[in-house]
């Protein structure tokens, strides 16, 4: 006899079926390229865990869908850069190779992002920190040839993303970890942008080769007088003029937004806002 306490408990379980749903209902069709961010704490109690979301995204765009997962990696030598972007000779033979094919997801984004490199099937562009993971129709266009110089600009999976006439899925993540628009801060057309130049390292079948990247700064507002969550309150404006779904994906409180629409809102916020000064 099943007792009744089980029941309930059980009843509480979100599944693939039900996440899938959830998404449909959100606004995801058939054909969606979707980059997805998630806190994964926030969607509850779920059947095979992460890989129960990437199921029903996968199941909701079909498999002419494609679903992207903003990965970055777990390098962690940042600290170790001195003032020109440089490595210490010391610490250069400590660190390893960022290598697409293995190399972790940063844990900064949550699991999601690991679990979707993992997966089988699933591509990795080879910028180091604007990496993306995806699977399904599109993944080797959208990661391929990713620039090692300016790395959410032209030519990124970014870029793609809009020209695919993507979207972007919040499931449970913060407003202001909406990575797609570190490209709308590329595009906009505002002066003092901060810019850095610093070495990476790339794992090569002769060992690991150190090469200079340079990057619009993304560590902090690309330009002085902006607050912290600027991208925040870049999605609440762009919902609050009528765009974009919200809805639960399990019990996580989600936002859908049109990559172009939001790319385009973006540049256009950041450009008054520079104006007005």
């Amino acid at each position: 006899m099943i007792h009744k306490s089980n029941l309930v408990r059980n009843a509480m379980f979100h599944t693939r079926t039900s996440l899938r749903d959830d998404l449909l209902k959100l606004g995801l069709v058939e054909g969606d390229t979707v980059m997805v961010h998630s806190a994964m704490s926030r969607v509850g109690r779920l059947l095979h865990g992460p890989d129960a979301l990437i199921a029903a995204l996968r199941d909701a765009v079909g498999t002419s869908g494609t679903v992207v997962a903003y990965t970055d990696w777990d390098g962690a030598y940042d600290e170790l850069l001195d003032e020109e972007g440089r490595i210490p000779p010391a610490w250069r033979t400590e660190i390893p190779g960022f290598d697409p094919e293995t190399s972790r997801a940063i844990r900064d984004n949550g699991v999601l992002a690991e679990f979707m490199r993992t997966t089988p099937g699933a591509r990795r562009s080879e910028n180091p920190g604007a990496s993306v993971a995806a699977i399904g129709a599109r993944a080797d266009w959208l990661t391929g040839d990713h620039p090692m110089d300016y790395g959410y600009g032209e030519g990124s999976p970014f870029a793609k993303l809009v020209e695919a006439r993507g979207k972007v899925l919040m499931v449970g993540a913060p407003l202001d970890t909406m990575t797609l628009l570190h490209h709308a801060e590329h595009l906009a057309r505002i002066p003092g942008k901060r810019v850095k130049r610093y070495e990476v390292p790339l794992a090569k079948p002769r060992g690991v080769e150190w090469y200079f990247v340079e990057e619009f700064d993304t560590t902090d507002p690309v330009v002085a007088g902006l607050e912290d969550d600027y991208f925040s309150q870049i999605v609440l404006a762009y919902l609050a003029s009528g765009f974009g779904t919200q809805g639960l994906v399990g019990t996580a409180p989600s936002t859908l937004v049109d990559a172009a629409g939001i790319c385009a809102f973006g540049v256009r916020w950041l450009e008054q806002r520079t104006l007005l000064g």
